[in-house]
Parts: C-alpha cells; structure tokens; sequence
C-alpha cells in the first residue's frame, strides 16, 4: 500500500531538494529520518516534515484499511521535486540605465511516496 505527500510551492530551489531526496529514495523511512538529521542542509526541514506527513498518511490509510502498520517494513518508494512557479516578489533589484527589476525566488514542489511492500486490494 502507499502513501503520498506533496509539499508545495516551498521557497528552496529544486536543484537543493533534489540532493538531499537522492540520498533517502529507496530507503527505510526511520533511515531516511536519521539521515535528514544528520544532514546540514537549509531544506531539510521541509523534506522531514514531507517526510513524516507520507508516513502519517500511510498510517491513516492503513487503520482505515483494518490492518497494522509495522514500521520497520515502510520504506520510502520514490520522491522528486519539480520547479513552482517564479511569481516577482515585492522586490526590486537594480537594472541597467536606472530601471528597476522585480526580484523572483525559486520555488520547487515536493513529491514523496512511501510504501510497505504490500499490494493493494
């Protein structure tokens, strides 16, 4: 069974995301909790939280489904994140010949998938 989590329009870019859910794809979720922690990364704290609610919602899904969630067996299936959108901020920046331009700031969403291994009914 699995579960999703999506963290949007988070204000990091997706190249830095993507480092750091390339080294917890594929891996155990209580795993991947102990290497977000020991990573020192600005945006590793949008990732645990994307993280976490995956697994919470896993554990929703499968109380609801009448059976019991083993931890030790979720493991984290696949995770990406994509560009948002680069809206101007209500901030400018220098120009040539005077102007002023408007100050955009990457935005990226985050998409992580965790599984147990079980097929669904």
């Amino acid at each position: 069974m699995d579960a999703i989590a999506e963290g949007r329009f988070q204000r990091v870019g997706p190249r830095k995301v993507a480092q750091v859910l390339d080294e917890i794809r594929g891996k155990k979720v209580l795993m991947a909790q102990q290497i977000l922690r020991m990573t020192p990364r600005a945006c590793v704290t949008v990732v645990s939280k994307t993280l976490e609610s995956a697994a919470a919602n896993l554990a929703f899904k499968m109380t609801k489904a009448g059976r019991q969630l083993e931890p030790e067996r979720v493991y984290v299936k696949t995770c990406f994140a994509g560009q948002g959108p680069m809206r101007p901020m209500r901030r400018v920046r220098p120009a040539p010949m005077g102007r002023a331009m408007t100050f955009r700031r990457k935005v990226c969403h985050l998409t992580v998938v965790v599984s147990d291994g079980r097929k669904e009914d």
